[in-house]
Order: structure tokens, then C-alpha cells, then sequence
């Protein structure tokens, strides 16, 4: 129904357009037939048989008014039909005061119910800005005192605009608006107002009428309200059952995967959705732990994967994320993230909600909680619908429960797992029996065995060598790179050839340096010409003016500095043509493999390596990698031998040659550690070798090399890892 309808005439003063309002002709709910049709309907039949002051019949369309008359019931009709349904509350307040809107052929409406802390609140409205409230406090204050004043006498009310409530002076109407006030009762209980703004200029009858109407509608209200507190009742009973079940597991262990597990599987039956899943702490990230339904997790399946990226970006934010299908408003990490996951599993619903442990001095005293830090997450509780994406009131407090308990109970399996040498406690436990009579000698022999064990693991020395990796390389080599660029024209060389000094390698070739040469060539000439001018226009002095011959002078002077700098261009060209050409710097090996197929018809870069060059008749020496962290123990073993002139040996194994052990001695320690590759951050160290004694001379072959640094305690050699990082990761910070 349109909203523009004229409104509902008085007793007086009735025409053949304003008889067919909606609210004169309204009749009463299908779905309440007991109930009044009220005065607007008698007030409308009324009017259809009263004259004008000139005596004329009023002619009414009877058929218009008989649909204006079903059009009335069946939004009266839809209006109790939504009050005996289970809709959300949101839903069921827009159809609500639509449809009676749409009845009174208001201006709009608005719906106000008590909360749980009994303030009012605005719940949903029909063109409220159109009143005017919002323009002014005062305006505000007044008309919020006359709703407080409707909502403690629990009667409805009608205030004409601009008019101010029987009995009070403050409590007023200050739009230009009839306002129609009804009051929402559950269990005989004033909770909520339903406030229409209609029109003003019907007669007294009409808006009495208006009036009933509304209070039958609000009665409706207030059925619905009482229908969804009982079920709410109900469920909360339903849910206290289970709730007691869900309690007594998840906190029956304090095994921390097992007690994700527990909330997993528990927490599905008690939310009534398809899947959940936890994911708990990983250092800096959370990681999927547990799935209901499934006794193991492949951790490397994508879909794993994307949820486990999902509940780290979530937390990461602190605030829980409830996706309906819509990723809208969303941080661009999270959207993401969630869009990749539903992808893969086509889920309607996905909540994701930060657990965390419960603050018992937090609720004692807010003002101190929130001066400390916010609480560490314990886990990320993952909730799933694949055909469902509705999010009731029962979702969200079967959600809410569980995450609270559930961020008790992990909270407690993680402060259990976390107790310093638990594994151990655990063992001491379960070994009860070691001290019992018949088992007791065994354990005292056990014990003095270990006893002498670690007695002999502080006393016996043992040679306390240092692994590193490393390579084998001739001393005498050089790589061989481009000094300029161009492409590859020929190549002299292949793998194993044996090369001279000077010896060309590869020949290179570039266009853009030919041009250049050939441009400065062709300048050179030219300036030649002009120079040549120039010089026999000056030859013949006598014929010229001074100031010509000055000027003559002048460009012979500059087309000679041009001269020079042409040719000094060329003579720098000249020389990087020359580059173009390769060779060889030393006498050698190529060992680079396949050397003409990687280089020929191809550009290279100035800088670039070309080639390996080696001189494998020449001395041999061992390239050793050792880490960073165990050059203390090398330089001090290193300056100890070095004040007694003795040299520092290394023991090393050809990784060609798995079963043979040779010996060097190390020539030089680097001063400075970099970043080698796959060994990390090393030094270098060059070591000596005799290559007579090796089987087989192979550039670059791998080698495992241990450095002898001396004897120490066998204990000390076997957990030395160990104790430098104690030292550097514990101890440090003592």
C-alpha cells in the first residue's frame, strides 16, 4: 500500500477519496477474530452514508473499498502469521512495522524496546529522520520523556504535534506528526513501544481508530517477543544438559592435543554445525590440531593449510570473524586468506574465534585489568556450515559458551604442558616401581652405573675435533668474465683444454660500439673538411678584414679542440674494442663444462663469468667452510700452536674417496665471516695438502674436513652443540 493514501476522515467531514483510506476500512486479523474491528472500521462504514452539508449522497466505489479491505487483511493477516514464526528478531521488527506502516498509511514508525539493562533502545525505524527528532537534544529529550512516560503507565497513547502529554509539561510531541503510541507488554510487563507517525487532520474517530489498530498490532508484538523468550527458555535448558556433558570433558585431561580433540568433537554437537576445528600456537603462527570427525590431519593437504593461514591472520587482529558469504569490510590479509579457503571448501558459514584464558582478576577489577597487557590466545576455535549461512541468537550463544570453556580448558593443558621438565615429572611418576623391595638392588646398580658414566664423561679426555664442509681447488686459477658486453661470436675454447697465457677464449661482438666507432670516424671527417676550409681562408690574410680574422681563427682554434676530443673517443673505443676480445690470464685448465654451447651466438654482460681456468700441475689446497659459531674454539686452538711454531691440522675425507682419511695444515683464517650458500655464515679457511697423496685430482670435489682443536673432557665432545647453545640462548640472558 502506498504511503501517500489521504487519512481516515472524521465523523464530520467525510469525501468519496478519503473513505477509501487503508485505515478507514481496515478490518481485523484473520489470524485474531475474536478481536475488534475497532473505530476506524466503524468509523469508515460509517462514512460511506453520510451526506455533504448540501444535501448530495456520498457515492462511494464499493469495490475499491472492499480491496482496500482485503489489502488490510492480508497485511494483518502476514503481520500474526510472523508473529507465530521463529524468525530473527531483525527480520521479524522490519516485516512487523513495514506492514503496519503500510496499513495506517503513515509517515513512518519506530519500534523501542527495554534491554537487558532497562534502557530503552531504538530497534529498528521507518523514516525517523523525516520527523524532525533529530535535529535539536531538546527536541530529543522531550519526546524521550514521553516515551518513558508511555512505558511506565503500560497504556497507549495518541499526542498531537507540537502537544505535550496529560500530566506533564516536559513530555511533548515536538514533531509535526500525530504520534500513535502503544505499548508492548510481555507477561503483563510494559518491555518496548511501538510509535507511529502519522498525519495529523483525521477527525477524533478516526484517530481512535488508528489507535485500537495499533494496540491489536502491538498485542501481536508482544506474542512474538513471549514466544521467542520461551524458546529461548527451552533451548537454554536443552543447552544447560549438554553444556554439562561438553564441561566434563574438555576439562576431564590435561593433555593438550587431546583436550583439542575434546573441544573439537564436543564443541560440534553442542554449536549443532557441521565442523570444527582447532588451531593452536606455533611460535608466532597457529596451526590446525584438531578436526572433528577426524582421528588424524594431513597438515600438508591444502585445505589444511589455507585454515591454519586463516586462523593466524584472524588472531593476529584479536577480534572474531563471522563470514556469511560476503567479504566485505574486511582487512585485505584476511579476505585473502578466507577467499583461498572457501574456495577449497565451499563453506557457507566460517567463524573464527580467539580463545582466551580466563581472567578472574580482569572481572574483580577492570580499572587494573586494563592497564596490563592483553592476555596471550591459547587457540582459534574454527566453526563451519556448508548449507547453512543463518546466524541466530542460538549460534551465537552455544558460540559463546564453548569458546569460554574451551579457552579454559586449553589455557589449563597449556600451562600443564608448559611446566619446567614435565617429560621428566611424568617419568618419575609412571617409575614408581623402581624403588619397590625385589626391583630396588637392580635400580641401586642402574644408578652406579650412571654415576660412573657421568664421572667418566667430565674425566676421560677425548680429541675434540671440529667438522666443517669445504672443496678442493688447485691454488692457481681465475675466472674469467666479459670487461664489456656484446655477443658471442666465437668460442676457442672447451672443457679441458689446456691454454697459454693470452692464449684468445672467446671473441665478442658489439653493434653498438661499431656504430659509435663509425659516427666518431665519420665526425673526424668532417671536422677535417671544415678545418681544411678554415686554414685556406686564413692563408690568404691579406684579403680579410681583423674582425674576420679573428673570427676565422676563433673556429679553426675549436674545430681543433674537436679534433682532440674525437680522437681520444676513438682511442677509448679502440681500446674497448680490443676487450671484445677474451684470453686467458694464467696457463691452464678449462674446467668449465660445455663451455661453447652455453656462450656461443649469446649476449653476456660486462662482469660476467665466462669460464673457469685452473692449473692443476700446480699446488693443491682445501677450501674449508667452518661456522661462525665455531671459529672461538679454531682461533684459540690456532694462536696456541702458532706461539709453540707448530701448525694447525686438519684431517679430511674426499667425498669421491669415502673410506680414505688425509691430513693438511691450515696456511690462513680469514678475517671476516660471509654468507656461502647452503653453509650459511662461515669462514674460510685455506688449508695445505699434499696432492700427492690423493687418488685423484678432481677441481671443486667435495670434502668433509675436521679440525683438531685439541683434547677435551669425552663429555664435552659429545654435547659441545649442546653447550654452546645453553650458553648462547640461555645463559645469555642471565
Amino acid at each position: 500500500m502506498s504511503s501517500d493514501q489521504p487519512d481516515l476522515p472524521d465523523d464530520n467531514d467525510a469525501s468519496p477519496e478519503e473513505t477509501s483510506s487503508p485505515a478507514a476500512t481496515q478490518d481485523p486479523p484473520s489470524a485474531a477474530p475474536t478481536r475488534d474491528a475497532g473505530p476506524a472500521v466503524e468509523s469508515g462504514a460509517r462514512s460511506q452514508s453520510e451526506q455533504r452539508p448540501g444535501g448530495s449522497s456520498v457515492s462511494v466505489d464499493q469495490r475499491l473499498v472492499d480491496q482496500t479491505k482485503q489489502q488490510i487483511r492480508n497485511l494483518v493477516r502476514e503481520i500474526a502469521q510472523l508473529a507465530q514464526s521463529d524468525a530473527n528478531v531483525g527480520d521479524f521488527y522490519e516485516g512487523f512495522l513495514g506492514r503496519v506502516v503500510s496499513a495506517l498509511a503513515a509517515e513512518g514508525g519506530a519500534i523501542w524496546i527495554l534491554s537487558d539493562d532497562d534502557r530503552l533502545e531504538l530497534q529498528y525505524q521507518i523514516n525517523l529522520k523525516n520527523t524532525g527528532l533529530h535535529d535539536g537534544e531538546e527536541d530529543q529529550a522531550r519526546h524521550g520523556l514521553l516515551l518513558k512516560k508511555v512505558l511506565a503507565g503500560g497504556q497507549p497513547m495518541m499526542i498531537a504535534p507540537h502537544a505535550g502529554a496529560p500530566g506533564d509539561e516536559e513530555a511533548a510531541n515536538p514533531t509535526d506528526f500525530l504520534l500513535l503510541l502503544g505499548a508492548v507488554h510481555i507477561e503483563k510487563e510494559a518491555r518496548g513501544i511501538v510509535e507511529i507517525f502519522q498525519r495529523p487532520g483525521a477527525g477524533p474517530t478516526t484517530q481512535r481508530g488508528y489507535l485500537r489498530f495499533l494496540v491489536e498490532m502491538c498485542d501481536l508484538i508482544g506474542e512474538f517477543l513471549k514466544n521467542r523468550r520461551l524458546r529461548q527458555f527451552r533451548d537454554r535448558e536443552s543447552l544447560w544438559g549438554q553444556l554439562e556433558s561438553f564441561i566434563s570433558n574438555v576439562h576431564q585431561g590435561l593433555d593438550l592435543r587431546q583436550t583439542a580433540f575434546t573441544v573439537a568433537n564436543e564443541g560440534r554437537r553442542l554449536i549443532l554445525c557441521d565442523r570444527v576445528s582447532i588451531a593452536l600456537p606455533h611460535g608466532n603462527k597457529f596451526r590446525v590440531e584438531a578436526v572433528s570427525g577426524e582421528d588424524t590431519i594431513d597438515r600438508r593437504s591444502t585445505t589444511i593449510r589455507d585454515l591454519s593461514q586463516l586462523a593466524t591472520a584472524v588472531v593476529a587482529t584479536r577480534d572474531p570473524l563471522w563470514y556469511t558469504g560476503s567479504c566485505d569490510d574486511m582487512p585485505p590479509q584476511i579476505e585473502e586468506t578466507l577467499q583461498a579457503y572457501v574456495d577449497q571448501s565451499h563453506a557457507k558459514l566460517v567463524v573464527v574465534q580467539p580463545l582466551l584464558p580466563p581472567d578472574d582478576e580482569a572481572r574483580k577489577d577492570p580499572e587494573e585489568a586494563r592497564d596490563r597487557p592483553p592476555a596471550r590466545i591459547v587457540g582459534a576455535l574454527i566453526v563451519e556450515r556448508f548449507d547453512d549461512d543463518r546466524v541466530d541468537d542460538a549460534l551465537q550463544e552455544r558460540l559463546r559458551i564453548v569458546s569460554q570453556h574451551s579457552g579454559s580448558a586449553l589455557a589449563n593443558a597449556h600451562e600443564h604442558h608448559s611446566l619446567f621438565l614435565m617429560p621428566l615429572w611424568r617419568a618419575l611418576g609412571r617409575s614408581r616401581w623402581l624403588i619397590q623391595a625385589r626391583t630396588l638392588p637392580k635400580t641401586i646398580l642402574a644408578l652406579l652405573a650412571l654415576l660412573a658414566v657421568s664421572v667418566a664423561l667430565v674425566v676421560v679426555p677425548w680429541k675434540f675435533e671440529l667438522k666443517a664442509s669445504g672443496i678442493l681447488q688447485p691454488e692457481i686459477r681465475s675466472e674469467i668474465f666479459a670487461h664489456v658486453s656484446g655477443v658471442v661470436q666465437n668460442v676457442d675454447a672447451r672443457h679441458g683444454k689446456q691454454v697459454k697465457a693470452n692464449e684468445t677464449l672467446v671473441e665478442l661482438r658489439n653493434t653498438d660500439m661499431e656504430l659509435a666507432i663509425e659516427q666518431l670516424r665519420g665526425q673526424l671527417e668532417e671536422n677535417g673538411k671544415r678545418m681544411s676550409n678554415v686554414e685556406r681562408m686564413l692563408s690568404d690574410a691579406r684579403r680579410l678584414r681583423p674582425e674576420e680574422y679573428d673570427r676565422l681563427s676563433g673556429d679553426l682554434e675549436a674545430l681543433r679542440e674537436t679534433k682532440r676530443s674525437i680522437d681520444t673517443q676513438l682511442q677509448l673505443y679502440q681500446k674497448k674494442e680490443e676487450d671484445l676480445i677474451v684470453t686467458s690470464p694464467i696457463d691452464g685448465q678449462v674446467v668449465t663444462w660445455e663451455v661453447r654451447d652455453n656462450l656461443i651466438h649469446r649476449p653476456v654482460m660486462m662482469g660476467q663469468v665466462l669460464m673457469n681456468i685452473v692449473e692443476p700441475a700446480g699446488p693443491w689446497e682445501l677450501e674449508v667452510y667452518m661456522p661462525e659459531s665455531r671459529m672461538g674454539q679454531v682461533s684459540a686452538r690456532w694462536k696456541e700452536l702458532q706461539a709453540k711454531d707448530e701448525d694447525l691440522t686438519v684431517t679430511y675425507m674426499l667425498a669421491t674417496h669415502p673410506g680414505n682419511k688425509f691430513t693438511g695444515t691450515v696456511a690462513e683464517i680469514h678475517r671476516r665471516a660471509d654468507v656461502r650458500g647452503e653453509h650459511g655464515n662461515t669462514v674460510l679457511l685455506r688449508v695445505k695438502v699434499n696432492k700427492d697423496d690423493l687418488p685423484e685430482l678432481l677441481p671443486e670435489s667435495k670434502v668433509t674436513a675436521k679440525v683438531d682443536c685439541g683434547w677435551r673432557p669425552v663429555g664435552y665432545v659429545i654435547m659441545y652443540d649442546l653447550i654452546t647453545f645453553v650458553q648462547a640462548k640461555v645463559l645469555f640472558f642471565f
